[in-house]
């Protein structure tokens, strides 16, 4: 027999709040989210996602166009140019905030009015499905609760976590190198606030759960208004206890679990994603027992990806690959290579040495990257991401620099994630194949602007027209590939894969449909130099027909092999869906 929600409720927040009225706060969350005690339980193992969805990460403002509101004319251009690529839009934060480009949020309950308002975000959920950042552990120290909470009323008086400089916070795994404490002049004195990110993002104190009970009320408006998808943004701080490390705590994955299910009961097709950027073992850990996240980031795969193809060596892409956990059914990994933050260098450890990590890193300053650093416990810094548009980290390799295959080697990343297990998400630049942005980086004085360019839709549609420009080229095959991606039933995000052996030059796996009706052998030859692949050492089953999706190539000699020129991919299948 289903146990009541309220009932199931309440025996989670025992957990995070022993010596709170949990049976009084479980009628207050479900009046919040206006959810019955005894609501049924969503189906298990919802059908999210299949073969057909591919997500595509922007700004509000990344395109623009005069006397135009930004999220119009981005509707505009995603029913222009994307509508037969994408099922799903991350509009990244759309809320008025202070910094971090929209990271600093003011108003979790308003659209910036510079970007458009509620109207035109309702529009785009109505055509894809609709991804909202929650930025749920930290909010602006100029937002009306933060001015509340020096003013000591409510609300907001009680939704910011203090620390003292006499606590033990030896051990608090930081992302930065700005101080953690910052003091604060209240109608109570001076408090020190916790600011895990910057002084201007001041940590929310979920130990109080009347910040709890806020955010329920955030996540039904978000709902109501067409979010689908929830990204929980740095959420793996959100608890903190001094004298620990104050991330990854037990009551940070409770609260998850909690949230999650007060979300699907709310709406049974809505998803849960957590931005966790942290070693792969402890990111694996955000899917709890198929209750926490419904997807994670493969925060691993951007990293040892570029190495891969600039190093021309996939010993360490293969070995991760390996050791992937096969998701369970009602959960899926998001596959990235690239995104509005650097590429994060955190979720290599203990996958590459940190001698390797230093060439990475030489190589991307090499070709116009910036790196960017964190505080260790014991006060060192350690370098935390390297900042770099996407096009130009694979402009070269680490022993011959920049060369003639950026393209190729552009789109071979992009066609193994397409093809990995997983949903695939592109951000808006890699998409577009921008450069990266210097004058952005000095206008701001944030690294992170490098790759957080902005188009003049005229200036873009242009660009895109013309056959002979890098960024036509690459939008025009990309959109191609994710075609046929989408005709693939051996390319659900819980599909079958294997990896192959097929040696250091060539990083192959194979996938396997659902009902086993396809299979598609992905092979990609990583490497500056021309590889042939023996079919013998992919075991292609003689009394089928083999073709290459991607080129159309027919396979008729199965004790032969076949030549890959450099960057070159194949998706060898037994049917052919295009």
């Amino acid at each position: 027999m289903t146990q009541p929600l309220k009932s199931k409720l309440q025996g989670m927040l025992e957990v995070v709040y022993p010596s709170v009225d949990c049976d009084f706060l479980a009628e207050q969350l479900l009046a919040t989210m206006g959810l019955a005690p005894n609501a049924d339980a969503p189906p298990a193992h919802q059908n999210h996602w299949d073969e057909t969805d591919v997500l595509l990460i922007t700004y509000a403002d990344t395109l623009q166009q005069p006397d135009e509101k930004p999220l119009v004319t981005l509707k505009r251009f995603l029913d222009e140019c994307l509508k037969d690529s994408v099922s799903a839009v991350h509009i990244l934060p759309f809320f008025p905030f202070s910094s971090d480009d929209g990271f600093s949020v003011m108003d979790y309950l308003a659209v910036n009015e510079s970007h458009g308002g509620w109207p035109e975000i309702e529009a785009i959920a109505r055509d894809y499905k609709l991804m909202s950042d929650l930025v749920i552990n930290h909010m602006s120290a100029r937002s009306r609760w933060f001015d509340n909470y020096k003013k000591r009323i409510d609300p907001g008086k009680d939704y910011f976590f203090e620390g003292n400089p006499k606590d033990d916070l030896s051990q608090v795994v930081r992302p930065r190198t700005s101080p953690l404490l910052n003091p604060v002049q209240t109608d109570d004195g001076e408090r020190y606030v916790w600011c895990t990110f910057s002084e201007d993002q001041v940590d929310l104190n979920f130990a109080n759960p009347q910040v709890l009970l806020e955010f329920a009320g955030i996540i039904r408006q978000y709902l109501e208004r067409g979010v689908m998808i929830f990204r929980m943004d740095a959420v793996a701080f959100l608890w903190k206890e001094p004298g620990t490390p104050c991330i990854h705590l037990q009551q940070t994955h409770e609260l998850i679990k909690i949230l999650r299910l007060l979300i699907e009961h709310h709406t049974p097709d809505a998803v849960v994603i957590t931005e966790t950027n942290v070693p792969n073992r402890e990111n694996l850990t955000y899917f709890g027992n198929a209750n926490e996240a419904h997807a994670i980031y493969n925060f691993s795969l951007p990293p040892l990806l570029i190495n891969t193809l600039v190093t021309g060596n996939c010993r360490h892409l293969k070995t991760w690959l390996m050791s992937m956990p096969p998701a369970q059914l009602g959960t899926t990994y998001l596959n990235f290579i690239a995104s509005h933050d650097g590429v994060g260098l955190r979720p290599t450890d203990g996958l590459l040495t940190e001698d390797e990590k230093q060439r990475l890193i030489n190589t991307m300053e090499s070709f116009g990257g910036k790196v960017s650093y964190r505080r260790t416990a014991d006060g060192r810094d350690q370098p935390y991401e390297m900042n770099i548009a996407l096009w130009d980290a694979l402009k070269g390799t680490t022993e011959g620099g920049a060369d003639h295959w950026q393209l190729a080697r552009f789109l071979c990343a992009h066609t193994i994630m397409l093809a990995l297990e997983g949903i695939p998400a592109f951000y808006i630049h890699s998409l577009l194949a921008t450069e990266n942005d210097q004058a952005r980086v000095e206008h701001t004085g944030r690294l992170r602007s490098i790759n957080r360019s902005q188009w003049q839709l005229s200036q873009l549609e242009e660009t895109l027209a013309d056959p002979l420009t890098h960024h036509s080229k690459a939008f025009r095959e990309l959109k191609r590939l994710i075609a046929i991606r989408r005709a693939q039933p051996a390319f659900h995000p819980n599909a079958t894969q294997f990896t192959l052996h097929l040696g250091l030059q060539l990083f192959g796996f194979w996938r396997q449909s659902m009902r086993r009706e396809q299979s598609v052998f992905c092979i990609h030859n990583i490497s500056p130099e021309v590889q042939q692949v023996a079919l013998s050492d992919i075991n292609l089953i003689g009394t089928d027909r083999w073709v290459d999706l991607i080129s159309g190539m027919e396979v008729d000699d199965l004790a032969g092999s076949i030549t890959l020129k450099p960057y070159q991919s194949v998706w060898l299948s037994n049917q052919q869906r295009r």
